[in-house]
């Protein structure tokens, strides 16, 4: 059998609502991300409607890529809201990255409201042909053949 409602997770929801508290995975609602590889790099984009580019940061500590934003909240004192479930405050998704990619050349882009992050792969990491030489191969010393 399948449970497919949490209440624990609902009741969490409803009092994170209440209360104007995020509530558990509130970061990765309100930063929600898509990541491939595309040919010899990987491309990263991430969600982030309504919030400022100047409040985003994209820093990478050793394998950590780590992204901030911030979606500030409206300070209208007329407003009687209806429904809110645009999360503010500030985000923070963290990725390990794996060997063989260049780090030192992760670019970002913005628009639209989406931030763009393009990862290559580094050169050495990168699929390679190698070359069959023709012709006699080289005699081993000391190894016999039955």
């Amino acid at each position: 059998m399948v449970l497919t409602f949490d209440p624990f997770r609902e009741f969490d929801r409803l009092a994170g609502q209440m209360l104007s508290a995020p509530v558990a995975g509130a970061t990765a609602a309100a930063m929600p991300m898509d990541l491939y590889r595309s040919g010899d790099h990987f491309v990263l984009h991430c969600d982030l409607a309504g919030i400022d580019p100047g409040s985003v940061a994209v820093d990478v500590d050793g394998r950590v890529l780590t992204i901030r934003a911030e979606r500030s909240a409206r300070t209208d004192a007329d407003v009687q809201w209806v429904r809110r479930e645009r999360v503010t405050g500030t985000f923070e998704r963290r990725l390990t990255l794996g060997e063989g990619l260049d780090l030192d050349k992760i670019s970002a882009t913005w628009q639209d409201g989406v931030l763009t992050l393009t990862i290559p792969v580094a050169e050495a990491a990168k699929p390679r042909r190698i070359e069959i030489a023709t012709g006699r191969a080289p005699a081993l010393e000391g190894v016999t053949t039955s």
